[in-house]
């Protein structure tokens, strides 16, 4: 499979909706909606600084996007370091065990190792399939829980 890795830049929205559709289409069970209100947000995002700290990459086959991987680099006073937060690995169903989301995360430790940031932090989907995935990460390890706080 020849693939190609690209920042996820402003001129690339297009691109992330059309991956965003196909992604429904082969899997409908995703919980936000691909409408304008999330292209403006998302559009909007690009020109805010208090997104600046936002890492992500596409991946791409045949001028597609076929996954994506989302981080932010959080600074924290609790020892002086900046750590990093994975937000979102995501590959279309029809691509998944060919190497993408390890592609994406190589790519994504790159950058942030780049940025000074020694450490990831995420969450794990509970589904089987993105649980193998994580226990292959190279120099990872499964510890703790993590935990969803709605803020009203």
């Amino acid at each position: 499979m020849s693939m190609d890795i690209h920042p996820y830049t402003k001129e690339r929205i297009e691109d992330v909706v059309r991956f965003e559709q196909e992604l429904r289409r082969q899997e409908d069970f995703y919980q936000w909606r691909i409408d304008e209100a999330y292209i403006r947000q998302v559009t909007a995002s690009f020109d805010n600084a208090a997104f600046d700290a936002a890492v992500s990459f596409l991946a791409y086959e045949n001028g597609a996007v076929v996954g994506r991987i989302d981080a932010a680099v959080v600074p924290t006073r609790f020892d002086g370091s900046s750590q990093a937060y994975l937000d979102w690995l995501c590959v279309l169903k029809s691509h998944r065990h060919h190497g993408v989301g390890r592609q994406l995360m190589q790519s994504l430790r790159m950058e942030l190792k780049r940025r000074g940031v020694a450490k990831m932090v995420g969450l794990i989907a509970a589904n089987d399939e993105a649980q193998r995935f994580y226990r292959a990460v190279e120099n990872a390890r499964i510890q703790d829980e993590g935990i969803w706080i709605d803020i009203i």
